[in-house]
């Protein structure tokens, strides 16, 4: 009976010290993509669900980002835009006629995007995890560290070297899935498409920025 019981306790550990080396490869990975990464563009698809699995919106268009802080989301169906030139952020809404825009320091660092294009550390503001493999891609589990994050749980597929999916339940339990096609890495991206000005007319929300003119 002692030997059974020093064998499960000698099993359980070894399972915890298994679990906890996928954990660290698994920050390692995540923390090697976005260290090698300055810039990335793709086409990408949208999905929000229900928290009872019930599609909400579709959407689709191009992304394109360029560390630290910059990033562009261009969604052509239905047609909006979200632009960040570091320092400022801008949502452009065409069918609403309204820019709200704000400063990026009042925004929630951890948000999908900002963790993509932020500076600081991944071990700083999440607990990461191994999700392992499903559907061809290997999975990165992120639980933010705040309690003020506006998502409960951030899951990242890789294939290879390159970020093929990323799916964030919010605190409303909706699922957004975001699917990554013709992914360019590390190219060079004009310095103009992270600047906005918002178009003549339209109703703009928050501080005044340089690159506006409300």
């Amino acid at each position: 009976m002692r030997y059974f019981v020093g064998l499960l306790l000698g099993m359980a550990l070894n399972s915890g010290a298994y679990a906890s080396s996928l954990d660290d490869a698994a920050l390692a990975r995540t923390e090697s993509y976005l260290k090698n990464l300055t810039t990335v563009q793709a086409h990408f698809t949208q999905d929000l669900i229900s928290a009872q699995g019930k599609m909400l919106e579709h959407s689709e268009g191009v992304m394109s980002l360029a560390r630290p802080g910059r990033f562009r989301w261009d969604y052509v169906k239905p047609a909006s835009l979200i632009v960040s030139d570091g320092q400022m952020l801008w949502l452009y809404d065409p069918e609403l006629a309204q820019v709200t825009q704000r400063k990026v320091s009042q925004t929630l660092s951890q948000t999908p995007a900002l963790l993509l294009a932020g500076t600081a550390a991944v071990h700083d503001g999440y607990q990461v995890r191994d999700g392992g493999s499903a559907e061809n891609l290997s999975w990165v589990v992120l639980t933010p560290k705040q309690a003020s994050s506006d998502f409960s749980e951030l899951r990242l597929g890789f294939t290879g070297n390159d970020l093929a999916r990323m799916e964030f339940k919010s605190t409303l339990n909706q699922t957004t899935k975001i699917l990554f096609q013709r992914i360019e890495r590390n190219l060079h991206l004009d310095a103009s498409l992270f600047s906005f000005t918002p178009p003549p007319g339209v109703d703009v929300v928050g501080p005044a920025s340089a690159g506006s003119k409300p």
